[in-house]
């Protein structure tokens, strides 16, 4: 196993080292080294609620206002939603609430 990093546009393993860049030879995707090494070290997903407090996988939370959902339903302020998801991107949280799965913004949420 190689220990350069698979290209993180592409996603190809045909990578290799030039200077003090990592180059993808499929798509030509050229990034640093040094942040190659620091993303591998930091995989740990930084997600804070409302009040600045640490979500992790499993957490329980309340909604701090009322969400509108696309399709006309309402999330109501004070729903508690358990066992949270963490996920990355511009939605953190992935939930269930009765049975139905939303993707949800950390700053709506308070954990409990």
């Amino acid at each position: 196993m190689s220990d350069i990093p698979a290209c993180p546009q592409c996603g190809m393993e045909n990578t290799y080292p030039d200077g003090e860049n990592f180059v993808c030879a499929d798509c030509g995707h050229e990034w640093p080294a040094a942040a190659a090494d620091a993303s591998a070290d930091d995989d740990a997903l930084v997600v804070k609620d409302a009040n600045g407090n640490l979500l992790h996988d499993g957490d329980s939370v309340v909604l701090i206002k009322d969400l509108k959902v696309k399709g006309g339903s309402t999330l109501k302020m004070g729903t508690k939603i358990k066992s949270i998801r963490l996920v990355s991107g511009d939605h953190e949280v992935d939930a269930k609430i009765d049975g139905t799965g939303y993707m949800l913004k950390a700053c709506y949420l308070k954990k409990v």
